[in-house]
């Protein structure tokens, strides 16, 4: 049996009279892909970031290893996510002043890490990614889907425990979205770690192993074992 890695119970968050969340339960274990899907406002990144204690939810709990991330202090989270998480956006959420290198080696840096050891490990991702000729550039001079790539690159790095995907082939063409589905489930399957992807893109979730639907901030449907590719 594969260890479980999160657990979510019960969880709510309300933003003013709007239900984001309302009762959803989760569990992901480690080398699982798991999709969440649902139409937008169904709850889907709200989850997630609940799931990755961006954000504490009204009421309920979430465990990493029977921890519960909702009573850690703020620092004791940030370093979690730093060194245990992977973060991929649609959007990038790069640091604007820092080059490619710089923002995919700053967990690593952060953590400790030598400025040479670091950038060695961020230039393999980039070229991992198809963008190492990039590593020199600040984002204002990358398109959306190079960002996007050196996003998922800077996600992979630190070799976290679980991945955390929000549309993350949202920015790219079918070919670099294929590249990058390929690389985080393989990473998952290979490392172990869990992958937990945001998204309403059919072609994206069937690279899980595990789906779980969201209709307006319920959990209404589960698939298991879908095999993914």
């Amino acid at each position: 049996m594969t260890t479980l890695l999160l657990r979510a119970r019960d969880l709510h968050v309300r933003y003013g009279s709007t239900k984001a969340l309302d009762g959803v339960d989760i569990d992901v274990h480690a080398g699982e892909t798991v999709a969440v899907i649902g139409s937008s406002g169904s709850g889907k990144s709200t989850l997630l970031h609940c799931l990755s204690g961006l954000v504490t939810p009204g009421s309920g709990t979430v465990w990493l290893d029977e921890k519960a991330l909702n009573t850690m202090p703020d620092r004791e989270r940030s370093r979690l996510r730093r060194q245990r998480f992977g973060f991929v956006f649609q959007f990038g959420h790069l640091v604007p002043e820092l080059t490619a290198v710089e923002n995919v080696a700053l967990n690593l840096r952060l953590e400790g890490s030598s400025r040479r050891a670091a950038n060695a490990v961020a230039e393999r991702w980039l070229a991992e990614l198809g963008v190492d000729d990039l590593a020199g550039r600040r984002s204002g001079e990358m398109s959306g889907g190079q960002q996007q790539r050196v996003a998922v690159a800077k996600a992979l790095a630190t070799e976290p425990d679980v991945i955390f995907a929000d549309e993350p082939t949202g920015a790219l063409d079918s070919a670099n979205g294929e590249r990058v589905m390929g690389l985080l489930t393989r990473q998952s399957r290979e490392r172990g770690c869990a992958l937990v992807v945001v998204t309403h893109d059919n072609e994206v979730a069937a690279y899980a192993e595990r789906e779980v639907v969201l209709r307006d901030g319920r959990v209404v449907s589960l698939s298991m074992d879908s095999g993914g590719r």
